[in-house]
């Protein structure tokens, strides 16, 4: 990836989307901190995998001036039998996407156990399929959203008895913990999985005002009509950046990386409005927390409230697996495992990842 003279930043391959990121149930063992390596093999039986049926649909967000469709997906057995309903949330970046977590939620609707469940799959506004209308984007609109999308009466997992799981990717974690301790939503259970709080350049730069000055710089370049298309071709809407982004920290193992996930991905970051998130989220206008401490705490606040699972990555850049290691033994984070992958282990190793999430599903629901 180009280097930019303009805004005399280093390599730009640090500027790249995910580069460098860095309860009701009555279970006394999940306040109990929990740490175990996960194993890089999952054997499944024939029987314990069932088909799913797939529904695809848009929901619409209003936000203040704003109608906003929002692309969400739900997967479960297509019977009309009670079920637990999962929320699913992608890993923001320039190429967020659904997509990501789509094998993990058929793999979890489709198990055959003592509960069925239900997994709902929702793209952020301003990225995937949900549409990018120019916002002034932050973490407080982000977190609107999805309290928006949880407690709105016609939410697509909306339902009496508040009974919800969620699971969230990089700094859709973290937003789902901020929201859950705020009491703005009450999930059941949390996974964060790779969770992260910094944006690439806050996480490389820091956030001294003279650093904060080119962010906006930047920020503002992005936002621009022409200029802006120009410099986030330049940075990150190409193939090349795509593929050398993969494989260097998105994916532990580059071999996994296929033509169908670059070309895929290049496709969303062509879609009208697509660099406005991106120009935030490089930035750090997206992040729920400032430092390492606020990050730690903020778990720490569902102490003996909501069980909370946390995946680490073995194979995640070094800064953003420190982050996640300081939550090893943090209080409020309930079970810790460490799971193989980089920065997308729901997409890299999606066996493995659901193996772990249904393990925790079983003993929230069945113990």
């Amino acid at each position: 990836m180009a280097s930019s003279a303009i805004f005399n930043f280093l390599p730009s391959s640090s500027l790249s989307s995910l580069s460098f990121r860095n309860s009701r149930t009555q279970t006394p063992n999940f306040y109990k901190p929990l740490i175990v390596k996960a194993s890089t093999s999952v054997d499944y039986s024939s029987s314990s995998l069932a088909g799913t049926s797939t529904k695809n649909n848009n929901w619409v967000w209003k936000y203040k001036d704003n109608s906003v469709n929002i692309y969400y997906e739900e997967h479960d057995k297509g019977s009309d039998e009670p079920c637990k309903n999962i929320l699913m949330i992608p890993t923001i970046s320039d190429v967020s996407t659904v997509e990501e977590w789509r094998s993990v939620a058929k793999d979890i609707a489709g198990r055959n156990g003592k509960v069925n469940y239900k997994t709902t799959i929702v793209d952020w506004p301003g990225l995937g399929y949900s549409d990018r209308p120019k916002l002034d984007y932050n973490a407080d609109v982000m977190e609107k959203f999805l309290v928006d999308f949880i407690n709105a009466p016609d939410s697509p997992v909306n339902n009496s008895d508040k009974d919800l799981v969620v699971f969230g990717g990089g700094h859709a974690a973290t937003l789902a913990v901020l929201a859950a301790k705020k009491g703005l939503v009450k999930p059941t259970a949390i996974a964060s999985i790779a969770p992260t709080w910094a944006g690439p350049l806050p996480i490389v730069f820091g956030r001294d005002s003279s650093m904060e000055t080119r962010y906006g710089f930047l920020r503002g370049t992005l936002r621009a009509p022409a200029v802006g298309w120009m410099m986030y071709n330049v940075l990150v809407s190409n193939e090349k950046s795509i593929t050398s982004q993969y494989k260097s920290h998105v994916y532990a193992d580059p071999e996994k990386v296929t033509p169908y996930i670059i070309e895929s991905r290049f496709a969303l970051t062509k879609r009208q409005g697509a660099r406005y998130v991106p120009a935030a989220f490089l930035t750090g206008l997206l992040d729920p927390v400032k430092s390492r401490e606020e990050f730690v705490q903020l778990f720490a606040e569902l102490e003996g409230k909501i069980p909370c699972l946390v995946l680490a990555t073995a194979g995640s850049p070094k800064r953003s697996k420190a982050e996640m290691e300081a939550l090893k033994e943090a209080k409020g984070v309930s079970k810790y495992v460490e799971v193989p992958g980089a920065l997308l282990p729901q997409e890299e190793c999606p066996e493995i990842v659901a193996e772990q999430l249904y393990r925790f599903l079983q003993e929230i629901y069945e113990l």
